[in-house]
């Protein structure tokens, strides 16, 4: 893992799956942005692109893109370990103070990253995050499943995660320091980054259309995440289970007293089988939920207690900016002399 120097800087991170159509336009307009940054605030930056086990040309074109006004990381890893697991590789990787984290879809606008860097060297904020202005596009089915995903991770949690943030944020030199920090491997990038604390403020925008190809965010690989988030970084599903097993045996409770008033005191009959038969499927669905929910968790700890790494990188280069090259050179020099 390398270690972030103590150069003031900025480290983009991008994670890639299969993003070759649309990356030469994505890093022209990185290149921009760090010229920008250069020439306003004197920040140096390098971006890390992270291939995610592409099975396009990404990691090709990935090798040969220029290192123009900032310097160049490319971390390929070994297979595909997920986002979070690149997100990961990306900040281990990172080399200067601060980092940023953006997709390499194109619909994080590289244009906004001047504003966070505002909000960061001038405003004293550690944790710059982004959040989608409305979700008037989505499907009332996603937006109402959004909503209530929220609800339930944030049920109880100090540390509340904002509703719609997304991974494009930035996070000043004593934030990514503290996130490194995070030993767990299954990990929910948006709840450590909110759990960490520091200075935060949110900024509202609005994603660009994807210029190419198809997200990868099925409904499947939707549900996976939410889960993922749920089980890694909240024990909501835990209480619910609790409550919800609470309520019923409450509810049985009051069933059995009404039957023995009703036999007892009036006389009348036990009701039959179908009134068994659905209770007992009842009960019997809502253990076998809550057997589930407890399995999530005890495949969590079992994967903590094994220690696997997160992640292999099968390879990893890096190519400096030019003036970064001439400046290593003429100190070079100067020693030599």
């Amino acid at each position: 893992m390398n270690q972030p120097s103590n150069a003031a800087g900025l480290s983009i991170v991008v994670p890639l799956f299969n993003e070759a159509a649309g990356l030469p336009s994505l890093h022209g307009r990185l290149t921009d942005v760090a010229q920008r940054l250069k020439e306003k605030r004197g920040l140096h930056c390098e971006v890390v692109y992270v291939d995610d086990g592409s099975r396009d040309a990404t990691l090709a074109i990935a090798r040969d893109l220029p290192a123009t006004n900032l310097d160049v990381q490319v971390v390929s890893l070994s297979r595909n370990f997920g986002k979070e697991a690149a997100l990961l590789a990306g900040l281990e990787h990172a080399r200067l103070g601060a980092v940023m984290f953006m997709d390499g879809d194109g619909q994080h606008p590289p244009d906004l990253v001047d504003t966070l860097v505002r909000y960061w060297l001038e405003d004293g904020n550690d944790v710059v995050y982004t959040a989608k202005a409305h979700r008037a596009s989505e499907p009332v089915t996603r937006r109402v499943a959004v909503h209530y995903f929220y609800k339930i991770i944030n049920w109880g949690a100090r540390q509340k995660i904002p509703e719609d943030a997304g991974d494009f944020r930035l996070l000043s030199p004593r934030a990514a320091a503290a996130l490194r920090q995070m030993p767990e491997r299954n990990r929910f990038f948006k709840g450590l980054a909110s759990w960490i604390g520091f200075r935060q403020i949110r900024v509202d925008y609005n994603p660009a259309e994807r210029s190419h190809g198809k997200s990868s965010w099925n409904v499947r690989a939707l549900v996976g995440l939410s889960i993922e988030g749920l089980t890694s970084f909240s024990t909501a599903p835990l209480r619910i289970a609790s409550v919800l097993g609470l309520l019923l045996a409450g509810i049985a409770f009051i069933f059995g007293t009404e039957i023995l008033i009703e036999t007892v005191i009036y006389g009348k009959s036990v009701p039959g089988y179908p009134s068994m038969i659905v209770g007992l499927m009842v009960l019997g669905g809502v253990q076998l939920l809550m057997i589930g929910i407890m399995g999530e968790y005890i495949a969590k700890v079992l994967s903590e207690i094994k220690a696997r790494p997160v992640y292999f990188v099968a390879e990893h280069s890096l190519k400096q900016a030019d003036e970064a090259r001439a400046g290593d050179a003429s100190t070079a020099r100067t020693a030599a002399e």
